[in-house]
């Protein structure tokens, strides 16, 4: 292990976190935006409700993140309309097309993860809430969306986690986040270990703090297994 070489591109390392974690923290955001309504609806009793949010999660689920990527970066410039259009600045940078696919992708599992946690609300409660007057609307606000929240949160750290490590794809786009500052680094110096050996460590002491810092907010907010039933 050639440590000084390591030590030579540590500061490279810490542009190449900082770039992951910028791509995770906008996606997971944005996609926890774009989810709640899909997650609501998808909790819907309606069949024509569910349908248009089921078919989203079910191509954004049932493909990998992979192709995904590469069908916005390589398949957006095929369409002349796309090239012409007002878009075509973010389409065509990498950067901007890592976090649409990765938000289109994350928001896809949050909204399954929100359905689940809407449905194990526990009844008594939505009846409660309707028993004092509450509309429909007041009881999904105040109510089963807060109640939701701290059941779906375990699950929620889960894909950020997820997505984290899934970060690494944005690196066949040509952006140096850390796997791709490894590959760099690779290419450079010719050594096949030490460059994804780093990465590694970068990757476990994010996810680490990652892991605490959601332990930290399930404890604040009093997460426990048994709270949907």
């Amino acid at each position: 292990m050639n440590w000084e070489v390591i030590f030579k591109w540590l500061p490279r390392f810490f542009e190449g976190a900082g770039l992951t974690l910028e791509l995770v923290a906008i996606a997971v955001v944005a996609g926890l935006i774009l989810a709640l309504p899909m997650g609501i609806a998808r909790a819907s009793q309606s069949w024509y409700v569910r349908a248009l949010p089921y078919g989203y999660i079910f191509f954004f689920r049932g493909t990998p993140l992979l192709v995904q990527l590469f069908l916005v970066y390589y398949g957006a410039a095929q369409f002349e309309v796309i090239r012409h259009g007002p878009l075509w600045p973010y389409l065509r940078d990498p950067y901007w097309c890592a976090i649409l696919t990765m938000t289109l992708h994350t928001a896809a599992y949050i909204a399954e993860i929100l359905r689940g946690a809407i449905q194990a609300v526990p009844p008594g409660e939505i009846e409660a809430a309707r028993a004092l007057g509450m509309s429909r609307w007041q009881t999904m606000t105040y109510i089963v969306l807060p109640r939701a929240a701290r059941i779906g949160l375990p699950a929620y750290s889960n894909e950020v986690i997820l997505m984290l490590k899934a970060s690494a794809l944005a690196s066949t786009i040509t952006l140096l986040e850390l796997t791709g500052m490894a590959r760099t680094m690779n290419a450079r110096t010719y050594l096949s270990v030490e460059g994804f050996f780093t990465a590694g460590v970068f990757y476990l002491v994010i996810a680490f703090v990652l892991v605490r810092a959601f332990k930290l907010l399930e404890r604040w907010l009093r997460v426990d297994a048994t709270q949907g039933r």
